[in-house]
């Protein structure tokens, strides 16, 4: 390991407490991306107002993002490993706080869309260096803790952005209305970037490495392919191009693999490092990241539609019904990676999966037994157990993942898996379209809405229950126990930051 992998937590040990504020800054980053991801869905309606966005526009507001998001991680990944981490941090965090507010201060829909697609690329470059930075600052033996911490933000950033989004959009501050949603990210932005020059250390790959434009080309096109028809399929009709695309970006991704296999065999700098497959542990969790990410994906969007559209809650009691979600989520993020694991090993996530779908199909059975009249409160019971099952879940699915990957693959083993967690969601938004809005449909009259988006609340639920179950099964395959909770100090673990739509 040469020096420039030397940071503050390697350098000055645990005794340097100038890596809990390094801490404190890229988990702030890293919960600024979670609440952008969900908060303009709230703010649609006075967007559509303000702006006169079209339907189209309102699309591609919500999809540029994503789009962007996950068409570059794997290459902001690399990026931190071959310039900096620390370096492609602060450019991310950078470019998000501006394209936040060229998002606010847009003056048209068409410069709106334009300024999300470079806000998700910028936290492309973001997103991805978060928790290298933090495996390369903290020794292993502390990173259960600050495993722990990740998943109380992961759990704060799921349900945060409706809520956030809800209370700036009623106070109307200054009288911005929707723009708030985007500028309230610029103080955040700024103070972000003025402490992390000053307190996060660099890092970098141990060898020198290259970018790989060949390999940028590819796996941006096949993600395109992929991603674009699924966003787009239900507006447009569900065209035979977009099975013809997402088809081909299955050959797009084939060549992909092939050609990182010659590159890597070349000189040793893909942009993809395939041999990270080969590590159990890693090729398994990136299954199970998939298809819970297409559990999340199906979930909260069809629980927004219920709320809003279905029962016709206002955005603020939509969103101060997802608090017991949140709280439960980051309870049982923490005490999964500091107390369980290390005790019981891979059944805690095994139980977390069987948690969160018991959680569902009490869901299930409250919203047909109640109905359209159904309260809050009576949905905290499903909600606080989801939440539980879904705590066990992600901050010990990132160490069982992240737990063998060598420190010089951080970046790219990053990227892999934050794009798989958006090719998750994306297909799960996909899915969205045949088990909620297939059942509903396309002429209702008014006192038909309420039931019918009730019932397909609860067919979309039982789908999602069912995907629970899968991922039981896929949890067989993981480790029974991480490596630093066997071996000790091992190889450092590289960063994710799942991305909750």
């Amino acid at each position: 390991m040469n020096s420039t992998d030397t940071t503050l937590g390697t350098a000055g040990g645990g005794t340097d407490r100038r890596r809990w504020f390094a801490l404190a800054i890229v988990m702030t980053a890293a919960f600024m991306d979670l609440v952008d991801v969900t908060i303009v869905n709230i703010a649609i309606p006075s967007i559509q107002r303000e702006a006169g966005a079209s339907f189209s526009q309102i699309q591609w507001i919500t999809a540029g993002y994503a789009l962007a998001f996950a068409a570059g991680l794997i290459t902001g990944g690399r990026l931190g490993d071959i310039h900096g981490r620390k370096r492609i941090f602060l450019v991310g965090i950078g470019g998000f706080t501006v394209a936040s507010a060229l998002c606010g201060l847009a003056v048209n829909p068409e410069m709106l869309v334009a300024s999300r697609f470079l806000q998700g690329g910028m936290a492309a470059l973001m997103v991805p260096q978060v928790l290298s930075i933090v495996h390369a600052t903290f020794p292993a033996h502390e990173r259960g803790k600050v495993f722990g911490l990740f998943g109380a933000v992961v759990g704060l950033g799921a349900v945060s952005g409706p809520l956030l989004g809800a209370l700036l959009t009623e106070w109307n501050l200054f009288g911005w209305e929707w723009r708030s949603i985007f500028l309230i990210n610029l103080p955040v932005g700024v103070a972000g970037l003025i402490l992390g020059s000053r307190f996060i250390s660099e890092s970098k790959a141990p060898r020198a490495l290259k970018l790989d434009l060949v390999g940028v080309a590819l796996v941006t096109l096949g993600l395109l392919m992929l991603l674009y028809p699924l966003i787009r399929g239900r507006e447009l009709g569900w065209p035979v191009w977009g099975y013809v695309s997402m088809a081909g970006s299955l050959v797009v991704l084939a060549a992909l693999v092939a050609y990182e296999k010659r590159k890597a065999a070349r000189d040793g700098s893909p942009l993809v490092e395939l041999s990270l497959f080969k590590v159990k542990s890693f090729a398994a969790g990136i299954a199970v990241q998939t298809v819970f990410g297409v559990a999340l994906g199906v979930f909260f969007l069809v629980w927004t539609l219920y709320m809003q559209f279905g029962l016709g809650w206002s955005p603020l009691k939509a969103g101060l019904t997802g608090v017991p979600f949140s709280i439960a989520v980051s309870v049982a993020a923490g005490m999964s990676v500091q107390k369980l694991v290390p005790r019981f090993g891979r059944k805690v996530l095994q139980a977390g999966a069987l948690v969160m779908g018991a959680g569902v199909l009490v869901y299930i059975w409250e919203s047909g037994h109640y109905g359209l009249d159904i309260a809050p409160w009576q949905m905290a019971l499903p909600l606080v157990v989801m939440g539980v099952g879904m705590g066990l879940i992600v901050a010990p699915l990132t160490d069982a993942i992240l737990s063998e990957v060598p420190r010089e693959h951080a970046g790219s083993a990053s990227g892999l898996i934050n794009t798989v967690q958006q090719m998750g969601n994306a297909l799960g938004l996909g899915l969205v379209s045949v088990v909620f809005f297939g059942t509903i449909s396309d002429h209702l009259r008014p006192e038909q809405v309420g039931p019918a988006f009730a019932d397909a609340f609860q067919n979309a639920l039982g789908w999602v229950a069912g995907v629970m179950g899968a991922i039981f099964l896929l949890m067989f395959a993981l480790p029974k126990r991480p490596a630093q909770h066997v071996e000790g100090e091992q190889a450092p673990v590289a960063e994710k930051e799942p991305a909750l739509a």
